[in-house]
């Protein structure tokens, strides 16, 4: 039997600020018992999707960082998960997922563990079908992430210092597993915050095409990925605009599939802190607080590449609605004001298709006196500018409702949506050489988003990932998608001014693609044949 090691799995079962968790005056009574009662073990299933935040509502570097479409603006990213340079076990930011998701597998654990203990009620199949969606979850962001890792299938209710890594084809076939037992127990329920039958499949799309492209996958993988996808996406056409889908307030709407849930008053005893950095990031550092309330709090790094820029087209209804091209002297009456058609525009970016047109530059100019008219081509993460504005904010996570400081945010955090449902399903097809298919799916995005259909001719791995970066720029799920692919080395150090192919360059003449395991996992660990990546 396998020895396996928890390493730092401090648990609560209670969020005190936590809309998704209510919290339970236990007194006297002891925990194991409480959880044996209806309430008590709803109690511990909201615990499964508080671990979400931990998970998601860190800083981001590693799903986005070191990928083709951001990079620093003026404040430095870290710089073995952004450059991969010095990229090692002791490196800031590696261990955030190790730490966060075996946090969240042992109380998935114990919510397993209990559930075969307490009351038996109605609702009581439906809970552990949640409960092994959020454990293959953590499982999926380990095994893309770090490879071979510690499936630890039981609640381990003392501290064992000894643990194996299990092969990564292991992994996935758990994960396959809690998925496939999860999915009979849900329901087909409209989206409310909670999993349901659709996110399952829309999650098992995922884990099939993922593991299709590694070595032990089999073309099936993209059968079953595309079968689950269209089980998923069910008929229904994407009918929300691409800027509504992305209004504040919004969040929970036809088209969302499963996000981690903030509200204000979950987060009322301390609002600069206990919501989620996600609208800090993507955009250029101006002021924040010392501005009066004119505008929000930028971390000035994770800023959009010329790349990211470029990839948009005049008729690209997606292009405005990321990107805050015209700024206001008060930012958020972006949000606020229902007619602004006579509010001062103080920051314009000017696009792709009105670069080097003077005539163009000089009527906006004369049009809108004052402003900071920005050239196209020089508001790029890579211009590396050392004032405020000087990169293109992006707008689509902005929280009108916290306007300051990094961990403010209290919009959902969208993690799959209808769209990239579509673009997944896309991917699968082309996988199986179904070209019609193929071009059904993503065209349905394109349209949605107003511009031409693609092409047979067009269509291709490096499209779909161009298109997913139009459609779901700064979302939490860029280095996965390049790592799928195989499209990491080449296109980050292709779009990516910090990232040269050498930077990838491992021991062992290996590339380094997984992120090592963490040092203070290796440290604590009793069993002498546990290994680090080979590439460390």
């Amino acid at each position: 039997m396998k020895k396996i090691f928890i390493l730092l799995l401090a648990l609560s079962t209670t969020y005190s600020c936590s809309d998704f968790l209510e919290e339970e005056n236990l007194s006297n009574v002891v925990a194991d018992e409480y959880y044996l009662t209806a309430n008590g073990f709803s109690s511990l299933v909201n615990a499964n999707y508080g671990q979400l935040k931990n998970i998601y509502g860190k800083d981001p570097w590693l799903f986005v960082a070191g990928t083709d479409l951001y990079a620093r603006g003026r404040t430095a990213e870290p710089p073995g998960l952004s450059e991969y340079t010095n990229l090692n076990a002791f490196s800031e930011g590696v261990d955030q997922l190790y730490k966060a998701c075996y946090a969240a597998i042992q109380t998935a654990n114990m919510g397993i563990y209990f559930s075969e203990k307490t009351a038996q009620t109605n609702v009581l199949p439906h809970q552990i079908g949640e409960i092994k969606y959020l454990r293959a979850n953590s499982y999926f962001l380990l095994v893309q992430t770090y490879g071979d890792v510690s499936l630890i299938k039981d609640y381990i209710q003392d501290t064992q210092l000894s643990f194996s890594r299990n092969s990564a084809e292991e992994v996935y076939q758990f994960i396959i597993k809690d998925l496939e037992e999860a999915l009979p127990l849900l329901d087909n329920n409209v989206y409310a915050g909670k999993v349901n039958a659709r996110a399952v499949k829309n999650l098992l799309a995922q884990v099939y095409l993922t593991r299709g492209y590694e070595t032990y996958g089999t073309n099936d993988d993209f059968r079953l990925a595309a079968q689950y996808a269209d089980e998923a996406i069910a008929g229904q056409p994407l009918s929300l605009t691409y800027e509504r889908f992305w209004t504040p307030e919004n969040e929970i709407n036809a088209e969302v599939i499963f996000s981690v849930q903030y509200s204000v008053a979950s987060s009322a005893t301390s609002p600069l802190t206990l919501g989620h950095p996600q609208g800090s990031y993507f955009g250029p550092y101006h002021g924040g607080s010392e501005v009066a309330g004119k505008a929000p709090y930028r971390t000035y790094s994770l800023c959009p590449t010329q790349f990211a820029i470029g990839l948009y087209t005049e008729d690209d209804t997606r292009w405005k609605a990321t990107f805050m091209t015209e700024v206001y002297d008060r930012y958020f009456d972006y949000f606020d004001k229902p007619d602004r058609s006579t509010l001062k525009v103080v920051h314009y970016y000017e696009p792709k298709w009105h670069a080097g047109d003077a005539t163009y530059k000089a009527q906006y100019i004369a049009a809108h006196p004052g402003v900071e008219y920005h050239n196209y081509g020089t508001y790029a993460a890579e211009n590396n500018p050392n004032f405020d504005y000087q990169t293109i904010p992006v707008k689509k996570f902005d929280d009108p409702k916290a306007q300051f400081g990094k961990n403010s945010s209290t919009r959902d955090i969208i993690l799959s949506h209808l769209s990239d449902t579509y673009l997944l399903a896309s991917e699968a097809y082309l996988k199986l050489g179904n070209t019609t298919l193929a071009l059904d799916r993503i065209n349905e995005v394109r349209r949605r988003a107003g511009v031409q259909n693609v092409t047979a001719g067009q269509l291709s791995i490096d499209f779909i990932l161009d298109e997913r970066a139009r459609e779901m720029l700064g979302e939490y799920n860029r280095w996965f998608d390049l790592k799928r692919t195989g499209k990491l080395v080449e296109r980050a150090s292709l779009h990516n001014f910090l990232v040269k192919q050498a930077n990838f360059n491992g021991n062992n003449g290996l590339l380094k693609i997984l992120r090592p395991i963490p040092q203070s996992a290796i440290d604590l660990n009793k069993n002498p044949d546990f290994k680090q990546n080979p590439a460390y």
